[in-house]
């Protein structure tokens, strides 16, 4: 068995093959950019106006001639002489000959003749062309999560298509005799599986969408056979169950008739202890406990950062968040333990009902609080390690 430290360790080891692939704008949201970005164009690609008003040919009286307007859109460049105006919109382009936009707020207009309240200096109200950023500049770093401000950035400045990094081929493994599908009657000694359906939805909501699920029961040939085609058919395979030292416990026996070298069995931490992360090749197996609990938090601690890694993220797994402890809370375990909390802006709060078969405190809890193993006691206002979840 290994502390949490040195799973940690022998994880940052691990060298990763990135793959690359261009896509259309709209496919890359949630991947990372795979390359630098440089601008083609200036943005804005013209002086634009920052408001709804008049664009003004500066003199030294108050009062303008109105000789036209410009919309947002129109390519027309009226040429204004000193005290002249053109109406303007949000948006538009404003006229070469034009200084300075004025609200329409602080005018007056009557007729064609435009009264202004005080003198309105150059440039206001106007955006600089390129003043957002200037042609060949770089737009977005190699890195960069594309989100969907940095998608409309990118769309903004006329990109259709960009290299991304390949995200990893994802497959879940069920074991288990006692699993019933829920919906289905629910016989004697039978549970409800929802572990596949809780790693799913996990990694949904961490933008890993596509996911094989492949199921098998308590048998060595057949889950030797479901888990070689779960390695042939994906990068990263998560099995849920059977990795214990139970008679019927069959995955490790599996995997080590697979050839898969073990990296680590066993971590010295509570809830997860029976964790084992194997490789073949370049595929990577992830063997979590079967209660829930435990299964979910090996998931956002060891897991979640590996996917991240394998998507070109730069992820680091020991957590740099802190948080003030919100109560008193004693420690007294000889493993390290991940403890469901609720994490606010000021303070965290760890909850109840922490035993490894349990998801109703993980169901509201957004954080995992890590506490070494010990025996002492932590005080409120105490600064405590967290992991977002």
């Amino acid at each position: 068995m290994i502390s949490v430290n040195e799973a940690f360790s022998i994880l940052n080891q691990i060298t990763f093959f990135l793959k690359e692939k261009e896509v259309f704008l709209l496919e890359s949201r949630n991947h990372i950019l795979a390359e630098n970005l440089y601008s083609p164009i200036n943005m804005p690609p013209f002086r634009q106006s920052n408001m709804d008003g008049f664009a003004l040919c500066l003199h030294d009286a108050l009062e303008y001639e109105i000789i036209g307007e410009v919309k947002a859109g129109d390519e027309n460049q009226p040429e204004l002489q000193p005290g002249q105006a053109v109406k303007i919109f949000t948006g538009a382009a404003v006229p070469d000959s034009a200084q300075a936009v004025i609200q329409i707020e602080k005018v007056a207009v009557i007729g064609n003749q435009l009264q202004l309240e005080e003198q309105i200096a150059a440039q206001t109200n106007v955006r600089p062309l390129g003043s957002q950023i200037k042609q060949d500049d770089e737009v977005l770093t190699k890195g960069t999560f594309l989100n969907a401000a940095a998608i409309g950035f990118l769309a903004g400045l006329g990109f259709t298509k960009v290299k991304v990094y390949q995200k990893p081929t994802l497959a879940i493994v069920v074991t288990g005799n006692e699993l019933v599908q829920p919906g289905q009657p629910l016989p004697n000694g039978k549970v409800y599986e929802s572990n596949a359906v809780m790693l799913q939805t996990a990694l949904y909501s961490t933008h890993y969408n596509e996911v094989k699920r492949y199921e098998v029961n308590d048998d060595f040939e057949g889950t030797k056979t479901i888990l070689e085609k779960a390695l042939d058919e994906n990068d990263v395979v998560m099995v849920s169950g059977g990795i214990s030292v139970g008679d019927y416990d069959f995955v490790s026996k599996a995997l080590e008739s697979l050839q898969v070298e073990t990296l680590f069995y066993k971590v010295n931490q509570k809830p997860g202890k029976p964790l084992l992360v194997g490789k073949k090749d370049r595929k990577l197996i992830f063997a979590l406990p079967g209660n829930p609990a435990a299964s979910l938090t090996c998931f956002y601690v060891y897991v979640l950062p590996t996917l991240q890694r394998l998507s070109g993220m730069t992820v680091f797994y020991e957590s740099k968040n802190t948080s003030l402890l919100a109560h008193d809370y004693n420690v007294n375990n000889s493993r390290d333990q991940f403890l469901k909390a609720v994490v606010t802006e000021e303070e965290v709060t760890i909850l109840p009902y922490q035993d490894s078969s349990m998801l109703n405190s993980f169901a509201i809890a957004n954080a995992l609080v890590y506490l070494p193993n010990g025996n002492y006691q932590k005080l409120k206002g105490d600064k405590v390690v967290f992991y977002p979840v």
